[in-house]
């Protein structure tokens, strides 16, 4: 009796975070929904994060990180988290004025440092 191995890769199933694509612009009204969205989309598909397509969202306003933060909020009760695809210079350059945690798609997540990285001691600080 012989036993063979398969040929070729084994299959393999990567789970694709679920995406979420928001039109703008987007108003307080519409938390409630987005985030019964996100929370629904994190349950049924098991995946720890929801892509926010955000490509859409002109004009960008305050509210507009209003809406995004909700949504992060929403999402980490849910046990999860969401991550922007595709946001503008001029959302981006917001968010990071005043302070919303929301990560960015192809950036590294903010727990690892990027490969190849190391972080840097001040002088007078013990070393790693």
């Amino acid at each position: 009796m012989s036993c063979e191995a398969p040929s070729g890769l084994p299959t393999v199933d990567p789970k694709t975070p679920p995406v979420l694509v928001l039109a703008g612009p987007v108003t307080r009204n519409d938390v409630t929904r987005l985030g019964d969205d996100v929370r629904a989309l994190l349950e049924d598909t098991g995946a720890g994060v929801v892509i926010c397509d955000v490509r859409a969202l002109r004009p960008v306003q305050i509210r507009t990180v209003d809406v995004l933060a909700r949504l992060q909020l929403a999402a980490r009760r849910a046990g999860g988290r969401i991550r922007l695809r595709d946001p503008s210079p001029a959302l981006r350059a917001l968010l990071d004025l005043v302070g919303v945690p929301v990560e960015l798609e192809g950036q590294a997540e903010q727990r690892e440092p990027a490969l190849g990285v190391q972080e840097e001691v001040e002088p007078g600080e013990p070393g790693p």
